[in-house]
């Protein structure tokens, strides 16, 4: 008997997501439907406005993304007006992203997917000792005693008995789907616990550049980050070499980190999960628009992840891409509650529309209509095709663009889990890709601070290009596109300027390239795309497979649909049962 299940939300994410998934008689996912259940209108708030605020607006987008909006706002109007911008901004920028990408991947791999991997409860069984030999045998890293183990299990101990999870609520603990003995659970907890301690000094990286974390500060043609040469004095408002030294330090924590655990639990677990190499691809295409130049510049040649196109699994070729191109990317509304001036045709973002249309249900709950209208999401198209963005595409990217440290790892890896490089066609491939990254890019994260220190050495403080700061140099009409790789995937951001104020704005985002519904052609995003690749439920009270899959994607639902009705009314309830 065919049946429908409902997630709505799901939790452990950034937003409001709703999974709507039909199972056939032996509980296999036949259909899914992803629907974004609130609404977008960023770009109804930023018309007419400086182009040189923008960032500031844009950025409050979402609060876990914290600076990757503002830095792509910067990066449009930078685009718009032929903004170049000097070496140390770029290199500041760069470690600030990359501090970003750690802390993102280490957050969402330890606290928003591990529990559908891991039994916390189960870990109560296990022994310490034994815990402590498990660690040790695939790590150096110094919490491995079992005095250390022991008392993580009596601290979760203390939160099953009095019957409040906290932190750990909301699992499908003793789920059959779980395999983890419980050793490696006790292990993975106490790492939970560990990563909330650790993120907290990661963070201080975006406050000595930017003055604060979450939402540090920009600033279009460069960073207000003023360098100092001195050890006191005006060093105590700007960057010196105390912060530098701190800096430093961070960085050493951040790679130490990820290379004694992150990586190390990641090959752990996935070992009792081969299983999920095996579903969960989604559309086989990937794209990225490259990020991490070397300098200021925009040659693409200069970026560390190259921009292109995958299609169809092949990594022997990729496809150039082009943001600026309307027969490359477009946006359709087909399925979701926007109209285009009545018209339903596909829009590049530089001609986009933020027109509200809402059809769906009016009653919390009630079934989406799928055949029409059934989210707020818009659903972009590269050439007329799905693609999917994040850590995936760009490992792909990396790996089929012959870049060697990525070949490395991820054949290394591999090779440890008997695995072909298809395997990353999959639920645990995407997983095991945000881990990757976050060698590869802790590994390259000194490189820029030692190109910093070295030019402020060399007598080189520039932060900041002036040009093109008066608005009186301005052409009357200006375009441009500012791109970034967030943690999530391919971000962009698309200006129109005209007599000095935006008179057009869109951000085409992650979480729409992937969680976006059926353009009108059918075709499938990502996420539907990947519950509808070998997905059977064991209990849909206990939809721990559509979890695990969604998760793999670090959903950022508030980037791709945010804000209420331009009158503040409420536009849908939700409420978890």
């Amino acid at each position: 008997m065919n049946q429908r299940v409902v997630v709505d939300p799901i939790t452990r994410i950034e937003g409001h997501l709703r999974i709507e998934a039909e199972t056939d008689a032996n509980g296999k996912i036949a259909q899914a439907y992803s629907s974004g259940t609130m609404v977008r209108g960023i770009e109804l708030i930023l018309r007419g406005r400086d182009p040189r605020d923008a960032w500031a607006f844009a950025q409050r987008i979402c609060g876990v993304c914290t600076l990757v909006h503002g830095l792509a706002s910067v990066r449009a109007v930078e685009d718009a007006l032929k903004y170049d911008i000097p070496a140390n901004a770029q290199l500041i920028r760069n470690i600030m992203i990359g501090t970003q990408y750690i802390h993102d991947h280490v957050m969402h791999f330890y606290h928003l997917h591990a529990l559908d991997w891991v039994d916390v409860v189960s870990a109560l069984k296990a022994d310490p000792a034994a815990t402590s030999t498990l660690a040790q045998s695939i790590s150096t890293y110094k919490n491995s005693s079992p005095g250390y183990f022991s008392d993580v299990q009596r601290r979760v101990k203390g939160l099953v008995e009095s019957g409040q999870l906290g932190i750990f609520a909301n699992g499908f603990y003793g789920h059959p789907e779980f395999k983890l003995p419980p050793e490696a659970n006790l292990m993975a907890v106490a790492h939970y616990l560990d990563a909330l301690a650790w993120q907290r000094e990661v963070v201080k990286i975006h406050a000595i550049f930017g003055g604060k974390n979450p939402h540090p500060n920009f600033l279009v043609g460069g960073m207000p980050t003023p360098i100092s040469s001195a050890s006191g004095g005006a060093a105590a408002t700007s960057l010196s070499i105390v912060g530098l030294s701190q800096i430093r330090e961070i960085i050493v924590k951040m790679q130490d980190f990820v290379n004694q655990v992150y990586v190390p639990d990641t090959i752990a677990i996935a070992s009792f999960y081969k299983d999920w190499f095996k579903r969960g691809e989604g559309v086989g295409n990937f794209m990225t628009c490259g990020d991490f130049p070397s300098d200021g510049s925009k040659d693409k040649a200069k970026l560390l992840i190259p921009s292109g196109v995958i299609l169809n699994r092949d990594l022997s070729h990729i496809e150039p891409l082009d943001l600026n191109d309307p027969s490359q990317v477009q946006e359709f509304v087909d399925h979701s509650w926007y109209d285009y001036d009545g018209d339903k045709k596909g829009l590049h973002p530089y001609d986009g529309q933020t027109n509200l249309n809402y059809t769906g249900p009016k009653a919390p709950y009630a079934q989406l209509d799928t055949d029409k209208e059934y989210s707020w999401l818009k659903s972009p198209r590269w050439r007329g095709k799905p693609v999917e963005v994040g850590p995936l595409a760009r490992v792909l990217m990396l790996y089929a663009s012959g870049h060697e440290p990525t070949k490395d790892i991820a054949n290394a890896t591999l090779s440890k889990l008997g695995l072909p490089i298809e395997a990353m066609f999959s639920t645990l491939g995407r997983t095991a890709s945000r881990t990757l990254e976050s060698k590869i890019i802790a590994d390259q994260m000194m490189g820029w601070y030692e190109n910093l220190v070295a030019n402020i050495k060399a007598g080189d403080l520039s932060v900041h290009n002036e040009a093109k700061w008066n608005p009186n140099d301005w052409p009357s009409e200006a375009k441009g596109v500012g791109f970034l790789e967030a943690p999530r995937g391919m971000l962009t951001h698309y200006i129109v300027i005209k007599d000095k104020k935006i008179a057009n704005y869109q951000a085409v985002v992650p979480s729409t390239w992937n969680a976006g519904p059926r353009d009108g052609n059918g075709g499938v995003g990502p996420y539907e795309a990947a519950l509808m690749d070998n997905h059977t439920l064991f209990d849909p009270k206990q939809p721990l497979e559509i979890q695990r899959t969604i998760h793999s994607f670090d959903p950022c639902l508030a980037c791709a649909v945010h804000v209420s009705d331009p009158d503040g009314e409420e536009l849908v309830q939700i409420k978890i049962q």
